[in-house]
């Protein structure tokens, strides 16, 4: 009696079951994409509409482009212009030029004098802050002994033959390349390899450095 009792206790659960606890199964519902509506037209739903960008389809056929009766033609024949061909350049876009007389110009600068009795003495500069395409002419005693010297990060230079007397050294700026001044190191050597002299300037569009060498 005691075993028929439990075996009731453990068919409960069942029984409850069968009344209508256990979860329905719905059937998944798909429909059919684009259906159609009551005219009986297909309904596009949200579909994007993407407009054509090529007017007009190429055609080409690579059996008459193989055999030379229409080749297939690389170069655009749609009148495209290049980007940024109708831009405007403003003149005063570049290297400005300080004028005469204001803060900006820098006018003749005299380096100095110095005595030397060698027979020449070697003249190199570079240009010792932005190298933006400076150039310089050197003149000796205003007979030109280089007339468009370019200055660079490295020293270049010439040597000069010292006269008796003084030897007017001068260098006039050709331009004062994209960033204003005109900037350089100079150094001066004897012949035999000794520097002696080193300064720098400063100039604007053709002003002129001097350094006179007295030999006796």
């Amino acid at each position: 009696m005691k075993q028929l009792f439990i075996s009731f206790l453990f068919l409960i659960p069942f029984i409850g079951w069968s009344q209508g606890d256990l979860p329905d199964a719905k059937p998944l519902k798909i429909e059919v994409a684009n259906k159609k509506d009551d005219d009986g037209k297909k309904d596009q739903g949200t579909a994007l509409r993407i407009p054509d960008v090529i007017k007009e389809q190429p055609k080409i056929d690579f059996k008459d482009s193989l055999s030379g009766r229409r080749p297939v033609k690389m170069i655009d024949e749609r009148g495209l212009v290049q980007a940024g061909s109708g831009m405007k350049i403003d003149p005063k876009v570049g290297p400005r030029k300080a004028k005469e007389g204001s803060k900006d110009h820098f006018g003749n600068q005299y380096l100095g004098e110095l005595k030397n009795n060698g027979k020449y003495v070697g003249i190199v500069a570079r240009d010792h802050e932005f190298v933006d395409g400076d150039r310089v002419k050197i003149y000796l005693n205003e007979r030109v002994i280089d007339a468009n010297m370019l200055l660079t990060g490295a020293f270049k230079g010439v040597n000069i033959d010292l006269n008796k007397g003084f030897n007017r050294i001068e260098f006039e700026a050709l331009n004062e390349g994209s960033s204003a001044p005109n900037t350089a190191q100079v150094d001066v050597y004897d012949d035999q390899g000794q520097l002696i002299y080193s300064n720098k300037w400063l100039l604007s569009s053709g002003s002129r450095a001097s350094l006179v060498i007295t030999k006796e």
